[in-house]
C-alpha cells in the first residue's frame, strides 16, 4: 500500500530535453500554419488586385486613347504640334504620380505577413 501513494520521481535530463524539443516543434508547426494561412490571404489579395488592375488599365487605355485623339483633333488648328508636346508632358507627370502612389501602397506593409512576423519576434524575445 505504501507504493500507491508515492509520487513518481521527476523526469531526468533526457526526458526534459525531449519535452523541450517537443514543445519547440509544436511552436514551429503553429507558426508555419499561421504563415501558410497568411500566405493564402496574401495570394487571394494579389489575385484580386491583379484582376482589378488589369481591367482598370484596359479602361484607362481606351479613355486615354479616345480623349487624346479628341483633344488633338480639336486643338490642332490652334496649337499645331505643340498640343502633342503638352499631352506628352501631362502623361509623363501622370505616370510619375501613379508610380509614387503605387510605391506608397507597397510600403504600407499589407503584403508583409505582419502577424507571422510579430509572433516570430515575440517567440525570439521570449527565448532570448
Amino acid at each position: 500500500m505504501a507504493t500507491e501513494n508515492q509520487v513518481p520521481p521527476p523526469p531526468g535530463l533526457i526526458a526534459s530535453l525531449a519535452g523541450l524539443a517537443k514543445n519547440c516543434l509544436h511552436l514551429l508547426l503553429s507558426r508555419l500554419e499561421l504563415a501558410a494561412l497568411e500566405l493564402t490571404e496574401v495570394r487571394d489579395t494579389l489575385l484580386q488586385l491583379s484582376v482589378v488592375f488589369a481591367l482598370a488599365m484596359l479602361a484607362a487605355w481606351f479613355a486615354i486613347a479616345f480623349g487624346t485623339a479628341t483633344l488633338i483633333y480639336l486643338c490642332w488648328e490652334a496649337m499645331g504640334w505643340k498640343i502633342l508636346l503638352l499631352l506628352a508632358a501631362v502623361f509623363a507627370v501622370l505616370a510619375g504620380g501613379l508610380l509614387l502612389w503605387g510605391r506608397g501602397l507597397v510600403r504600407q506593409g499589407k503584403l508583409g505577413l505582419t502577424a507571422t512576423m510579430a509572433e516570430l519576434k515575440s517567440d525570439r524575445d521570449m527565448l532570448l
